[in-house]
């Protein structure tokens, strides 16, 4: 009776994490390039009373044996990164990756890369995301520019008035060979690890690149729906395992309270 105590436990230890996921999804379910997590889990070992396939006394072979579960446990949060909708902002700086690709940004010497494009110009020039960590490669839009442009290929034109170039360029992106194998930073974040693989650089448009939206912000992926659902099922499986613990204390009580007629 004590293993159903245990056993129930973990399932309750497991729902704690399914909400935490689930409440993160939804606090930033505005937050720009921001992409919604996954909790997986698997069950833990068995206790293996009887054998399938087993012969009993008269001979004859178990079809299925006894094997009793001891619970669940978390294995990983996965990265989902299904596209997010786009939001039509009008600004000349704000860019949307549609399909594969990050952006790149230098912070301090380590190479970062995020899904928010809504960028900034410092006093500089050099444009940066919303902690003035600057993209890579370095864009310096001069200080006498009137227009701002690039293309979905990712060639951008800083011109004049009279609509003279001033200075041009093309930006990279990055994929990766396993995007959910990324290490999350936080502040719209991601640093290469060893399973994300190396990071492979391209043009946008080119190969398996995205292109570039200018006048656009991809938004988060989290479904408020989805999360709900997830949040109701997670709360009534937390309830029905602690159910399960008061029915064995119950039980355990029952056999504590027999007495010898």
């Amino acid at each position: 009776m004590i293993r159903s105590l245990w056993t129930a436990a973990t399932g309750m230890v497991a729902q704690q994490l399914e909400q935490d996921v689930v409440a993160n999804n939804l606090a930033n379910v505005n937050t720009s390039g921001f992409k919604k997590s996954r909790a997986d889990f698997m069950d833990l070992m068995y206790q293996i009373q009887t054998r399938s396939g087993s012969e009993t006394t008269q001979g004859n072979q178990l079809p299925v044996g006894i094997e009793v579960g001891m619970g669940v446990k978390p294995t990983s949060t996965q990265k989902i990164f299904t596209q997010g909708d786009y939001q039509q902002t009008g600004n000349k700086f704000d860019w949307a990756i549609e399909r594969d690709g990050f952006f790149q940004f230098d912070d301090n010497g380590t190479t970062v890369y995020s899904r928010a494009g809504n960028l900034k110009i410092n006093r500089d020039g050099l444009l940066v995301n919303s902690e003035g960590l600057p993209m890579i490669p370095n864009i310096t839009v001069p200080q006498d520019a009137v227009t701002f442009a690039i293309d979905p290929g990712g060639t951008w034109t800083a011109a004049d008035r009279e609509g003279n170039p001033l200075a041009t360029g093309r930006i990279e992106l990055v994929t990766f060979i396993n995007p959910s194998g990324l290490t999350s930073l936080g502040r719209n974040l991601f640093a290469a690890s060893e399973s994300s693989g190396e990071p492979i650089i391209g043009s946008p448009g080119e190969d398996n690149f995205g292109t570039i939206s200018q006048y656009f912000l991809e938004m988060s992926n989290v479904n408020v729906v989805d999360e709900m659902v997830r949040m109701i099922i997670g709360q009534r499986a937390y309830e029905i395992n602690s159910k399960a613990i008061q029915t064995a204390d119950s039980m355990l009580g029952i056999i504590n309270n027999l007495k010898r007629s």
